[in-house]
C-alpha cells in the first residue's frame, strides 16, 4: 500500500524547536542517583510450569500479538518507541525478567533490578528490534523460523516499516515532516508469563503512549519517575512480582471434607466431558504454522452482531455452532458420539487482587472449559433453525462454566494436574535426549471398561470478545489501527481457531499446523466454516426460537 503524503509546511521556527526538544530528550542525562541492584524471585506455579515446561526447546505456545497501524512520524521516530517499551518494562517486571531451573518442581522467574533509568532503557533497546518485513515475513519467521524467545529473554517487541532502517525512524531525513508511515507491530512473549488479556491490555497502554500527548522529552521524565519510585528506597522484602494464579485464588475452607468434596466433583465434572471426534491427522513432516485471516467490513459485522443479539446470544456462542455444523457436513461416522470444542476461561474476575509494589496484569490467569454439540444434523429440521439452537446451546454451556460455584476448586484441580502431567512429561523429554530414559514395565492388563466415553476435543476456540472495549482508539487519535492478529508457536499437529471484533470489524483467524492433518479435510472444515458465517449471520430475517 502507498503510503499517505500529507501537507509538510511547518515554519523553520516550529521544525528547529521540535528537533530541538526531540534531540535533548534522547541526549539527555538523568540527574536520578544511581542504585545498587537487586534480585527478586519467585517459584513459577502448576499453570505456569505446565506452559513452560513443553516450551523449552521449540518455543511451544510462544505468543504474539500483530497489530498494522499508521502513524506520523513524531511517533515513530528515534528513540520514542525504546522509551515507552522501557517505561512499560519497568511497570510489569515478569517482561524483564529470566528463568532459572533447578528442578522439575522448582522452576523460578527471576528479576535484576536497573542501576539507572538508563541501565533500563538499553536493556529496552535490546529487546526491541526494527525492521523494514511485512506483517506476513514477521510472522512467517516467529511462528516457523528458529525460537525468538528463550529463559533469558521472556519478551520482545518488534516494530516494522518501509521507512525504517535497523535502528528505527532516522531523526535527521524525517524530524520536520508530517509523513505517514505504514507500520507493523508485534509483540512477543511466552505464554507462561501472561496470558491474551494481559498482551492485549499492554499494547493499548503501549499505544497510548506512543500516539499520546507526552513530548519525548516529557516521555523521558516519566521513565525517571517509573524508575525512582520502584527503587529509590525499595525494601528487599517487598513482593515485587506479580503472584501465579493459584496463590490468588480464594483459599478453600480447608477442611478435610471440602477438599474431598472438591476432587468429587472435578473428577465427575471431567467425566462429563465426553467428545469423540478429531481431524486426520499425518505425520513425519516438521510442524509448521499456516495462519488464515479473514476481516468481515464494518457495516456487515455491525448487522451480524444485531442478529446475534436479536437471537439471545453473543458471536462467541454463534462461532461454537458454526464450527459444529462445519464439521458435522465432513464427519462420516460416529455420529452417535458427541463433538467437543475447548475453551480458555478469563480467571481473573475470581482472583484476589496481586497486591504488590506493581499491581501488574502481567501474569497467566487461565482456566478452561469445553462446549460439547450433536455431530450430526437433523434431516427433518431446518438449517437455520439447528443453528441458532446450538448457538444458544453453546451459551447456556459457557454461561455455566463462567458462574459455576465451583468454578474456583475445578480451576486449582485443573492447574495441579496439569502441573503434574507437565513435570513427568519434561523429566522423559529430557531424559530421551540425554539417552537415559527407560521405559517403565508394562502395567498389568485391566479388564476394559466399556462405559467410559472417549474425551476427545476436534478443535480449540480463543474467542476474544470485543477488543475495541479494551483498545482505546481516543486516546491516541494520530495512531490508525486498522489490523489485528493473535496466536502462537505451535507444537505439530495444533490448531486454534480466533474470533474477535477490532477497528469494528469481525475477524476470524484460522491457525494451524499444516503438516500435521489432511490437507482435504482442513479445507473443507475452513471452507464450511467462512461460509456458515455468510449463511447463518447475514440473513435479513431473524430466526425464531425452537
Amino acid at each position: 500500500m502507498a503510503l499517505t503524503q500529507v501537507s509538510s509546511m511547518t515554519t523553520t521556527a516550529n521544525t528547529l524547536a521540535d528537533a530541538m526538544e526531540h534531540t535533548l530528550a534522547l541526549n539527555s542525562t538523568s540527574t536520578v542517583p544511581p542504585s545498587k541492584t537487586m534480585r527478586f524471585e519467585r517459584k513459577l506455579g502448576n499453570s505456569e510450569l505446565s506452559y513452560y515446561l513443553p516450551s523449552r526447546e521449540n518455543g511451544v505456545n510462544d505468543m504474539y500479538l500483530h497489530i498494522s497501524f499508521r502513524a506520523p512520524t513524531r511517533c515513530v521516530r528515534g528513540r520514542r518507541p525504546e522509551l515507552v517499551w522501557a517505561i512499560l518494562r519497568l511497570r510489569h517486571p515478569l517482561l524483564a525478567s529470566n528463568i532459572v531451573m533447578n528442578d522439575y518442581d522448582d522452576v523460578r522467574f527471576v528479576y535484576t533490578t536497573h542501576q539507572s533509568p538508563e541501565a533500563a532503557l538499553l536493556d529496552a533497546q535490546a529487546s526491541l528490534r526494527y525492521g523494514s518485513q511485512t506483517k506476513d515475513e514477521l510472522l512467517e519467521s516467529y511462528l516457523n523460523g528458529p525460537r525468538t524467545l528463550s529463559d533469558k529473554q521472556l519478551s520482545c517487541l518488534f516494530l516494522s516499516s518501509p521507512d525504517f532502517t535497523q535502528n528505527g525512524l532516522p531523526d535527521a531525513s524525517e524530524a520536520s515532516t508530517d509523513a505517514i508511515h505504514e507500520c507493523e507491530y508485534a509483540m512477543c512473549t511466552t505464554h507462561f508469563l501472561g496470558d491474551g488479556m494481559a498482551l492485549h491490555q499492554f499494547s493499548n497502554d503501549f499505544f497510548g503512549l506512543l500516539g499520546g500527548d507526552k513530548s519525548d522529552s516529557e516521555l523521558r521524565i516519566l521513565l525517571d519517575e517509573e524508575w525512582q519510585k520502584r527503587w529509590a528506597d525499595v525494601n528487599p522484602q517487598t513482593q515485587v512480582l506479580p503472584s501465579c494464579m493459584e496463590d490468588c485464588l480464594p483459599p478453600s475452607s480447608g477442611s478435610k471434607f471440602q477438599h474431598v468434596a472438591e476432587k468429587v466433583d472435578f473428577i465427575r465434572n471431567q467425566e462429563k466431558q465426553i467428545g469423540g471426534h478429531s481431524f486426520p491427522r499425518r505425520s513425519g513432516k516438521p510442524c509448521r504454522t499456516t495462519v488464515s485471516l479473514v476481516p468481515i467490513e464494518a457495516d456487515r459485522t455491525g448487522k451480524i452482531l444485531k442478529l446475534c443479539k436479536a437471537n439471545g446470544v453473543s458471536i462467541s456462542a454463534a462461532m461454537f455452532a458454526i464450527c459444529n455444523l462445519a464439521w458435522a457436513k465432513i464427519a462420516k461416522d460416529k455420529k452417535e458420539l458427541p463433538m467437543m470444542m475447548y475453551s480458555a476461561l478469563n480467571m481473573r474476575p475470581y482472583l484476589i487482587p496481586n497486591q504488590t509494589l506493581y499491581n501488574s496484569y502481567w501474569f497467566l490467569a487461565v482456566g478452561y472449559f469445553n462446549i460439547i454439540l450433536p455431530s450430526f444434523l437433523p434431516g427433518s429440521c431446518d438449517e437455520n433453525k439447528i443453528f441458532w439452537h446450538r448457538a444458544r446451546a453453546a451459551k447456556e454451556q459457557s454461561t455455566r462454566a463462567a458462574k459455576s460455584r465451583m468454578i474456583v476448586p475445578r480451576a486449582r484441580q485443573m492447574a495441579h494436574e496439569r502441573g503434574v502431567r507437565a513435570k513427568a512429561w519434561g523429566k522423559e523429554d529430557d531424559e530421551k535426549a540425554a539417552g537415559t530414559w527407560k521405559a517403565p514395565p508394562p502395567a498389568p492388563p485391566k479388564p476394559a471398561d466399556a462405559s467410559k466415553a472417549p474425551s476427545t476435543a476436534l478443535v480449540g476456540l480463543s474467542l476474544l470478545g470485543n477488543l475495541d472495549g479494551i483498545y482505546k482508539h481516543a486516546t491516541f487519535p494520530d495512531l490508525q489501527l486498522h489490523l489485528l492478529t493473535t496466536g502462537t508457536r505451535q507444537r505439530p499437529g495444533g490448531m486454534l481457531l480466533y474470533s474477535y471484533t477490532f477497528a469494528g470489524k469481525l475477524w476470524v483467524n484460522f491457525g494451524y499446523d499444516e503438516n500435521g492433518f489432511d490437507k482435504e479435510v482442513i479445507d473443507e472444515f475452513w471452507g464450511n466454516v467462512l461460509t456458515g458465517v455468510d449463511t447463518f449471520l447475514s440473513s435479513p430475517q431473524l430466526t425464531s426460537r425452537i
